[in-house]
């Protein structure tokens, strides 16, 4: 039990379930070195900039990319752009045939060239081995790879797969257990974009994604990777793949042990301060040695359009410039 969960406080205190974003009290109590160590790490993403800029000599390929819609259309409208990906949970509740239909067509009347979809624990259709079913112009996308074409000679390879760790009972599609090796040398190489349902553990996830997809994502490198299933974790975080981001997961990595346990010496703290060093070294050395807009990395988005669980999917639809 928490040390949370054995103090009288009042409920607006009290995180609801795992799925809410944990307080701040909650924070402090479990780790206040976890927290701090993410408060400096998200203020090096943000002064590293941009992770990579769009080649002013090629075409651009803007990509609109949403996901938990649940059976509703996004309050604020879906942005035009050439590809749109659509990161699961289209349906609500169980996803029946009907359900699935209803989204179908909705993502087909959109004027997007490119529709790529990927299913979700609420899509339970696709789990049972699917059927008929009109796609109006959407590719839809289970453990395979769709390489997109666009004018001028550009292409993008985009792998799709469903797949979430176990989050509840039989009910929820594609569900897997923890520990197995799902992911393992399942994405091609040659994946620009990478559309998953479930997140990466420690990345817009409230430490719900799966360790086993960030390790494949580690070996792959996307450019792009978008996902969703955690509603409150929408956002986007930009990703090097490089000694900052290991020393990062490696403190998150660890169990929040509480205050006291914090305050001593351990493995978490070299973690800790290798993350200022190698945050530090790639600023100054970005800005003093290659200048502005040089980065080469990568970016996550949360997609999730759905607020929580309030119901209203009023959360922005993503836009990213390839």
């Amino acid at each position: 039990m928490a040390l949370l969960d054995l103090l009288p406080l009042p409920s607006p205190l009290r995180r609801r379930s795992k799925w809410d974003p944990p307080t701040l009290l909650a924070r402090l109590l479990a780790s206040p070195l976890q927290w701090l160590v993410t408060i400096l790490y998200h203020t090096i993403l943000f002064l590293r900039g941009r992770p990579f800029a769009v080649s002013p000599n090629r075409p651009r390929i803007r990509v609109v990319v949403l996901s938990d819609t649940h059976g509703k259309v996004p309050e604020g409208g879906v942005p035009h752009g050439d590809v749109l990906i659509h990161a699961g949970d289209l349906s609500s509740g169980d996803g029946s045939w009907e359900e699935v239909r209803a989204g179908v067509e909705w993502l087909g009347g959109l004027e997007h060239r490119f529709k790529i979809l990927v299913a979700g624990n609420h899509d339970g259709w696709f789990d049972e081995g699917g059927g008929a079913m009109e796609w109006h112009g959407v590719r839809y996308l289970q453990w395979e790879m769709v390489e997109l074409e666009f004018e001028g000679g550009r292409r993008l390879n985009v792998f799709g797969a469903p797949g979430v760790p176990r989050c509840g009972d039989w009910k929820n599609a594609f569900q897997y257990d923890s520990g197995t090796q799902t992911w393992k040398g399942k994405v091609p190489d040659e994946t620009d974009v990478l559309v998953t349902h479930t997140p990466p553990r420690f990345h817009r996830d409230l430490n719900l994604g799966c360790p086993g997809l960030l390790e494949e994502v580690w070996r792959v490198k996307p450019k792009l990777h978008v996902f969703g299933h955690v509603h409150w974790g929408h956002g986007r975080e930009a990703v090097y793949f490089d000694e900052c981001q290991r020393a990062y997961e490696s403190v998150m990595a660890r169990t929040g042990s509480g205050f006291i346990y914090d305050m001593l010496p351990s493995r978490a703290w070299v973690d800790a301060v290798a993350v200022v060093w190698y945050g530090v070294t790639s600023i100054v050395w970005k800005y003093a040695m290659l200048g502005p807009g040089t980065n080469n990395g990568g970016l996550m988005v949360n997609a999730s359009v759905m607020y929580g669980d309030t119901g209203r999917v009023r959360n922005p639809v993503a836009v990213v410039d390839l």
